[in-house]
């Protein structure tokens, strides 16, 4: 018996070390190496109580920038706060309410911000989900949560990016773009069932990477460049909306072969930080350096298009 013991403790070890090898090979990803400092500027990021946020929060706090947390949760939006700080040993980070499925949040949200910060360098659209249903102005609440919300806090805090220019805006998109499609008669529609929710996300990360695209377009020559990021499978709270039979295969299956918020926040922080890549305004990125998206989301017809669908939801076309 004790020998049957020392042989399937042996093959235990022997199995969680191959995953560790198999993780820190082909899952982690790159490593964001630059050393820049980020003393004196602001960075605005939603979503950063936890996951690939909150550690790219604490990256950028580490390098001594202000940084605000713009959360729905006040409750974990602050506490996320005090660990960062904690962390970074930075003072400068603070909470401010921000609830992406509701357009009139966004825009107190917008109003505050330009009342209470006299700068903003870095704008990082990190928050995302994966739900049915709507929001609280009646669109795909993914839809909405997704890009729209963070369509219209860009455009409001577009004027104060290009006073503090050089200046970015990176958005994290995702691999998912790749099955994504686009369907002005139904993508900004609300949806029933998980299914169609994750279809939404995919639809959702395509969007991104036209909002960048075209972004870029209209901001050449002012100094303010924009980004879109491909985190990785990242193990975080993305997936939490999914049916509860399906949580325990999810746990297992992520744990294995998904980054940690950590590894997944590198891009992130590389397309924030590092010098030298602004000739690449609008691309995509993936492990720290530019990859092409899927062909149909490099259609400049398309992206325009969307640009000018988003207004009109918005209310925002002249």
């Amino acid at each position: 018996m004790e020998g049957t013991m020392e042989v399937l403790l042996a093959v235990l070890v022997g199995f969680l070390g191959l995953c560790i090898l198999f993780h820190l090979i082909f899952v982690r990803g790159k490593t964001c190496r630059n050393k820049t400092s980020l003393r004196g500027k602001t960075v605005l990021l939603t979503g950063g109580n936890t996951g690939i946020g909150k550690a790219t929060a604490l990256d950028l706090a580490r390098r001594g920038a202000r940084v605000v947390l713009a959360c729905r949760s006040r409750d974990r939006g602050e506490a996320a706060v005090q660990d960062i700080r904690k962390e970074s040993g930075n003072k400068e980070v603070v909470f401010m309410s921000l609830d992406l499925a509701s357009l009139s949040s966004v825009r107190a949200f917008a109003e505050a911000f330009l009342r209470l910060e006299p700068r903003l360098d870095i704008l990082i659209n990190n928050a995302a989900l994966i739900k049915d249903g709507a929001s609280e102005d009646g669109f795909n609440v993914v839809f909405q949560v997704n890009h729209l919300a963070h369509f219209l806090l860009t455009h409001l805090l577009l004027d104060r990016l290009k006073q503090c220019a050089p200046s970015r805006v990176v958005v994290l998109s995702s691999d998912a773009h790749r099955s994504g499609r686009i369907d002005f008669q139904s993508i900004h529609l609300p949806v029933e069932g998980y299914l169609d929710a994750f279809k939404s996300y995919c639809n959702s990360k395509l969007v991104n990477i036209f909002h960048v695209r075209e972004l870029a377009n209209r901001l050449e020559g002012t100094d303010v460049t924009s980004y879109a990021v491909h985190p990785g499978a990242v193990h975080t709270e993305a997936l939490r909306h999914s049916p509860s039979y399906l949580k325990p295969f999810i746990r297992g299956f992520t744990w294995l072969l998904f980054k940690n918020p950590e590894n997944g926040a590198q891009t992130s922080i590389y397309c924030a930080t590092q010098e030298g890549i602004e000739k690449l305004s609008g691309c995509y990125f993936e492990d720290c350096r530019q990859k092409d998206p899927k062909l149909n989301a490099r259609d400049p017809m398309l992206a325009k298009k969307l640009w000018e669908f988003s207004e009109k939801l918005l209310g925002l076309a002249s």
